[in-house]
């Protein structure tokens, strides 16, 4: 298993550098056989976006075929190398990347992560004014209301079969819908979530986090680097504990510690052995 995990993450890694190196300024910025880009608005805010959907080989229209889809936060970032690993150990599972908001920062077109995914107002007014933080409840409107019901009214998408990959920032954001509307996907796959949430969320929410955990089935990945923040480490070790002590009949969560890696270098092996744990869930779905 190990050796396969090294080569799996060179090979990926080698083809990252290649890309990127051999970016051709008149090309647009997304790139990958068997995309599909789509434009995607939020029907609540007016707001566009994009969805990078990627079918299996084989793919069939068959109304009694459903498959597995994984959505993908951070798409931009992510969908390279879950692709590139999903190719070889899942070939059932349909991909969705959704992107940023598009156009709205001249120069940062990550800015609208910082709004999306976060749960709290930050206490710098400076920057609550330029990011506008704390909007992820509007975020998940959006993926439950238009994201969500374009895949699966437009492709043979299982409604029971969804999973989640969210990491840093789109890390936190998965962790808020696994607390507060577990139901929206079946796995959650949460990645160096730095700053996962202010304690205080769990604590005031516990009871109704308590009662919506029992109504669901859900598998959850939570993995960090033992160098990243010891605030997120404690966080994440927190985010295991809290779901296992409460003796959630239908949950399972599982905490990896990816020794010597800090917040950036770990994400490459957390992406790769988390498509191992998901492709270990999906092994028996046809």
């Amino acid at each position: 298993m190990k050796t396969k995990l090294l080569i799996l993450t060179l090979y990926i890694s080698f083809n990252a550098v290649f890309a990127q190196n051999n970016i051709h300024p008149l090309k647009k910025s997304l790139e990958l056989p068997q995309i599909q880009v789509i434009p995607i608005k939020d029907s609540q805010f007016d707001r566009q976006y994009e969805l990078y959907i990627k079918l299996p080989e084989g793919y069939s229209n068959d109304n009694d075929i459903k498959y597995p889809v994984l959505y993908i936060e951070d798409a931009m970032w992510h969908l390279e190398i879950l692709s590139g690993s999903s190719e070889y150990l899942m070939d059932n599972l349909i991909l969705v990347g959704i992107s940023w908001q598009k156009n709205l920062h001249p120069t940062k077109a990550y800015a609208s992560r910082f709004r999306d995914y976060s749960i709290m107002k930050s206490s710098n007014q400076e920057r609550q004014a330029k990011y506008n933080y704390g909007q992820a409840e509007n975020h998940l409107d959006f993926i439950r209301n238009d994201v969500i019901k374009y895949v699966e009214n437009n492709y043979q998408a299982d409604p029971d079969n969804r999973s989640y990959f969210g990491y840093s920032m789109s890390g936190c954001f998965g962790a808020y819908v696994l607390l507060t509307k577990p139901n929206t996907f079946k796995n959650y796959i949460l990645g160096s979530s730095t700053y996962l949430m202010d304690k205080s969320f769990i604590y005031e929410n516990e009871s109704i986090i308590s009662q919506k955990q029992k109504e669901v089935n859900t598998n959850v990945y939570i993995a960090i680097g033992t160098l990243d923040n010891e605030k997120a480490i404690q966080q994440a070790k927190g985010l295991d504990s809290f779901l296992k002590s409460k003796d959630y009949p239908n949950i399972t969560s599982k905490l990896e510690l990816i020794e010597g890696f800090d917040h950036s270098s770990a994400f490459p092996m957390i992406s790769i052995r988390s498509m191992y744990w998901l492709s270990d869930l999906l092994k028996d779905i046809k």
